[in-house]
């Protein structure tokens, strides 16, 4: 335990504090610190109870902490452990010696010691500042020198633990990082996770049960009452809890070694639960896509079909979103998988639908030379769901242009031509090479009529990188790969800092797990053109590191009776949509075939194991049969609620939606091509695998 140290507190006559100290750095004045052992929050009086530490010892290796204070006992044993990094185990045991019953919760609350102002990351749930003051959507966002509640702008947060991928909260200062980890639930209930910073210093803390504070996000732009959970305790009664600790460098990756090794724990204890083999899941959502989704008078796939239709039949159609995006929520991506599953099984219906909607996409081109965003029946072509209605935002075209010279290829190598869809196709990529800046920028929206950039900030268009290099394989223009590779370098700095953001229209420049998968399938697809470039595998390395943190370790406790509960929902490998839309989603089968290729490239199991998770997450809600979950065959739904977001935890949207089937069919071919069903053999062996 060189790393840690009891001092004496000089203002508490026998009373210490413990210091923890970041490995392998030398100043002494930079360390996390625990100055009590609990604080209590009393409901019934509502006053704060400090137990102080007042008795330490050493057993072993493990740290001893002894305290008490206003009827009550405290002991906990710090136990320090080694996985990807070290950390601590600390098991607190409480006791209550008063005479009336109580309605009291616990905090255990640390002090980042050291220069700097603090950075955060709550996985899946917060990240730095969490939004930008400029931002166009309201969500909670950090502010050093505090802010104002009712516009979601605070120095302190605290959030229930079902917001998080991982239960944790890191703080950074110049020198060190930190970190704590609560289960998803206590003795007391569900816990929670919050921190702290402001000139006064940086905290973090972990709540017995929750506290969400100073207001509660519950999807919606309008504040909502900050929320404190309490629970009953009796004279005489006894509470464990549990919670890690963890410090680190000051890199702002420092978070990958301690995410990992909560990643190893969970995996032993929340199993997954895959409804079917990769096979059937591909057969039923080719079937859903084509059934529920393609309409052939408009040759397009409608975003939406509602679960219910006869509802739907009474509404009009409502429930079918009669508009389909030229890729992200519909579009170019789930038209391929159609058209290769397909061809590989002799489909003509699910080729000929295929075609005639890629050919819609190629027919939609705009003023400015690339593809517009979104087709409805209403309006015909138009920009999307963008901040301004005459602007086209980067990532959806890149991606339908990413797909559509996929599709070009795939269709040459079997003795199809598309002449069309080579003049799309390269209308767009030339289009991405002309408007880049010099120094690797693709800009993150586009006037729609002439082109112009309207918004350079963001990592909206990285995905340039991969339609660059795919479109490369098709056409031989030089230029094409010269213009990915000064976009590797351009966006190279939303990876180093662990902050990338701007990836769908309809959350203006937040960081979201889309950002991740766009950012590991561009590195990944540079590293493989550049002869293996070490750069970009690093690159792809940290983008899917942060991935990640999106991406849940372990099953969540649903409400008995919420409809995922009664189906036995295992979220392990869920990935959160973003701080912004908390929610859980299927898009990370968007980088399925990257991330099998990242693994065999670095040998990193890691990156196997997470990336199997996701997959045998999403071969639930498949619909089976009509009925299924009160869905029809082959329906896939888009939000499984996991926290107090927009519907109560333990719901799912009961809307079919093209993008959710369509990355499955994807994934699930891709799956198999890399032999991905061996995964299912025991879990012993999985450091053995190859394909």
């Amino acid at each position: 335990m060189n790393n840690l140290a009891c001092r004496p507190l000089q203002s508490t006559k026998n009373a210490y504090e413990i210091q923890i100290f970041a490995p392998e750095n030398e100043r002494k004045d930079v360390f996390l610190r625990l100055s009590s052992l609990l604080e209590l929050f009393i409901l019934t009086n509502h006053t704060t109870v400090h137990i102080p530490v007042s008795e330490v010892n050493f057993q072993n290796d493990d740290l001893l902490l002894h305290g008490a204070a206003d009827g009550f006992a405290a002991s906990a044993v710090w136990t320090q452990k080694r996985g990807h990094c070290d950390y601590f185990d600390v098991d607190v045991n409480l006791t209550y010696t008063g005479e009336v019953p109580l309605e009291f919760g616990v905090r255990v609350n640390f002090d980042l010691i050291g220069p700097g102002r603090p950075r955060w990351m709550i996985p899946g749930a917060f990240y730095k500042e969490n939004r930008f003051a400029h931002n166009a959507r309201q969500y909670p966002r950090y502010d050093f020198d505090g802010g104002d509640p009712a516009q979601m702008v605070s120095d302190h947060w605290a959030f229930r633990a079902d917001r998080a991928a991982l239960p944790a909260v890191f703080a950074w200062n110049e020198e060190m990082c930190a970190a704590l980890c609560v289960d998803e639930t206590s003795a007391l209930g569900l816990n929670g996770v919050g921190f702290k910073g402001n000139q006064a210093g940086t905290s973090l803390c972990v709540n017995f049960p929750y506290r969400e504070e100073p207001i509660v996000f519950d999807g919606e732009p309008i504040p909502q009452p900050a929320e404190i959970q309490t629970a009953l305790i009796r004279p005489g009664e006894q509470v464990q809890l549990q919670f890690r600790v963890y410090v680190g460098s000051a890199d702002v990756h420092a978070y990958d070694p301690f995410v990992r090794t909560m990643y190893e724990l969970h995996q032993q204890v929340h199993p997954l639960n895959p409804w079917m083999d990769i096979k059937e899941a591909a057969e039923l959502t080719a079937h859903g896509l084509y059934r529920w989704h393609y309409h052939p008078e408009h040759d397009i796939l409608y975003e939406t079909a509602a679960f219910d239709r006869e509802l739907n039949n009474n509404v009009n159609g409502l429930g079918d979103r009669a508009h389909m995006h030229v890729a992200w929520v519909s579009g170019a991506p789930y038209a391929y998988a159609l058209l290769t599953y397909g061809r590989d099984h002799d489909r003509p219906e699910y080729i000929e639908a295929a075609i005639r909607v890629l050919n819609k996409v190629a027919s939609g081109i705009a003023p400015n030379g690339t593809f517009w965003a979104q087709w409805t029946v209403k309006d015909g072509w138009n920009c999307g769901w963008n901040p301004h209605r005459d602007w086209l935002q980067a990532r959806t075209i890149a991606e339908a242009t990413l797909f559509m010279a996929r599709a070009v290829l795939f269709e040459r190598e079997r003795g199809h031509a598309h002449p069309e869809w080579d003049t799309a196709v390269l209308s767009n990529l030339r289009f991405a090479r002309d408007v880049q800046r010099a120094d690797g920028n693709f800009g993150s929206y586009y006037q729609c009529e002439t082109g112009d950039v309207v918004e350079w900030d963001g990592a909206g268009g990285v995905l340039w990188i991969a339609a660059l290099v795919e479109g490369a394989k098709v056409y031989p223009e030089e230029a094409f790969d010269r213009a990915a590779t000064r976009g590797g370098a351009y966006y190279e700095k939303f990876v180093q800092d662990a902050f990338i953001y701007g990836a769908p229209e309809d959350v203006h420049l937040t960081p979201t797990s889309e950002d991740a998968y766009n950012a590991v399938v561009a590195y990944v697809l540079l590293y493989e053109q550049e002869n293996q470039l070490e750069r970009w595998l690093t690159l792809a390395k940290h983008s899917a590191n942060w991935m990640m943190t999106f991406r849940w370790t372990y099953n969540l406790a649903f409400p008995k009776h919420s409809l995922l509960a009664q189906y036995d929902f295992r979220s392990r490998g869920a990935d959160q949509a973003s701080p912004s839309n908390q929610h859980l989603h299927n898009y990370g089968l968007f980088c399925l075939p990257e991330m099998m290729r990242l693994w065999h490239y670095t040998k990193d199991t890691y990156y196997l194991e997470r990336t199997r998770d996701l997959l045998f997450c999403f071969l639930q809600f498949i619909a089976r049969e009509d009925g299924d979950f009160n869905a029809y065959k082959g329906m896939v739904t888009e939000r499984y609620y996991n926290t107090n977001c927009f519907q109560p935890k333990g719901m799912l949207v009961t809307l079919s939606h093209a993008w959710c089937i369509g990355v499955t069919l994807y994934a699930c071919q891709a799956a198999e091509s890399y032999r991905v069903d061996l995964l299912l053999e025991d879990e012993a062996h999985r450091g053995n695998r190859t394909w």
